[in-house]
């Protein structure tokens, strides 16, 4: 209902005064050693998403634009055909000015600080580790109202299959730091994640989220996240810090631990995040991702050698996770990939235009 609804007001841009034509093209060959029953050890992947914007200036102070977005990918084991994906990626319009912006139609909805264990991953599927930086978006509305340069405050409206649910935020920025707080109401009752944490949900729920980053001589960052179910409440803590070593042209290192809690069932669940981020000059850059769950002791490592020029990058990643023998689940009920267990290395080139 919203997609069509931003459709209709395409006749306001008829007019338009700037058009934009641009796309991600990529592709990827993975192996690993740990291969599923009746599975490849190879795997490989290619999409392509072109991107079609227009905008037009209602005056000085206002904008009106709109962009659509168009997914397509394909993967293989081996050579046979296992997922298949044709769909839109993106499809919104928007009228923005000094103190509004206002959204219609199927956008990203991203906020808070954390990079790989977030809290706050409600609505998106933002992943560090992803060389092409693409998340899925949600059919939404949503209204960002800023009174002044310290203050903004936001409002959603989210379509998910044949129901709504809403939400709002409030972000403020000081000399103590910048502030989120962070409501919403779900009342969906289908099986999902909550964001990218390992907890599925079925029932209507209520969330509340508070986050913090200050940057000072470290950068120090936190996400709390509360969700309120009929028979229990579960709890997400992140802690984060990162700090620049003034060594060669700067090296980033970053931890993150999250802590999970479940009211009902006395469980809890810890997981770690080491990153460290090195650039060689002004093309190449060395990534390392350290992440573990404490409770298991499942440990996954991930290193990428990224080399980006004018409109394609080339990337060589080289992974280690826990093979499927090392969890508690019967191995059909295991994703039917090579992808994250055992020992992966992965090409992947990505072309932007």
């Amino acid at each position: 209902m919203i997609l069509r609804f931003s459709l209709l007001l395409l006749p306001l841009l008829l007019n338009a005064q700037s058009y934009t034509m641009k796309g991600q093209f990529w592709a990827s060959s993975l192996s690993g050693d740990d291969v599923p029953k009746g599975q490849s050890a190879f795997e490989s992947t290619i999409g392509y998403i072109p991107n079609f914007s227009i905008s037009k200036e209602l005056n000085q102070l206002s904008l009106l634009d709109l962009e659509f977005a168009y997914r397509f990918d394909k993967s293989y084991s081996g050579d046979s055909l296992t997922q298949k994906h044709e769909n839109p990626h993106r499809a919104w319009i928007r009228y923005s000015s000094e103190k509004i912006e206002a959204r219609l139609g199927l956008q990203k909805i991203v906020f808070g600080p954390s990079q790989v264990l977030r809290s706050l991953s409600w609505f998106d599927t933002f992943n560090l580790a992803d060389p092409t930086g693409q998340t899925d978006g949600v059919n939404a509305f949503r209204l960002r109202w800023f009174p002044n340069n310290l203050l903004s405050v936001w409002s959603w409206a989210i379509q998910e299959k044949d129901e709504m649910s809403f939400g709002g935020r409030t972000e403020l920025s000081n000399a103590l730091g910048e502030w989120g707080l962070t409501f919403h109401l779900d009342s969906e009752s289908h099986n999902r994640f909550l964001g990218q944490t390992p907890v599925i949900v079925s029932d209507q729920n209520k969330r509340i989220g508070l986050d913090y980053r200050f940057d000072g001589f470290i950068g120090f960052w936190n996400e709390s996240a509360i969700v309120y179910l009929d028979d229990r409440e579960l709890g997400f803590i992140t802690v984060g810090a990162d700090y620049t070593l003034p060594l060669a042209s700067g090296i980033l290192i970053m931890t993150e631990t999250l802590y999970m809690s479940n009211s009902y069932t006395q469980e809890e669940q810890t997981l770690s995040a080491f990153m460290a981020s090195v650039p060689l000059g002004m093309i190449h850059q060395i990534m390392f991702i350290s992440q573990v769950d404490w409770e298991n002791d499942h440990w996954h490592h991930y290193i990428r050698w990224g080399s980006t020029f004018d409109k394609f990058s080339l990337n060589f990643i080289l992974s280690r996770s826990p093979n499927r023998s090392g969890y508690s689940v019967p191995s059909e009920y295991l994703p039917q990939t090579v992808a994250g267990f055992g020992t992966n290395f992965q090409i992947m080139f990505i072309y932007n235009h």
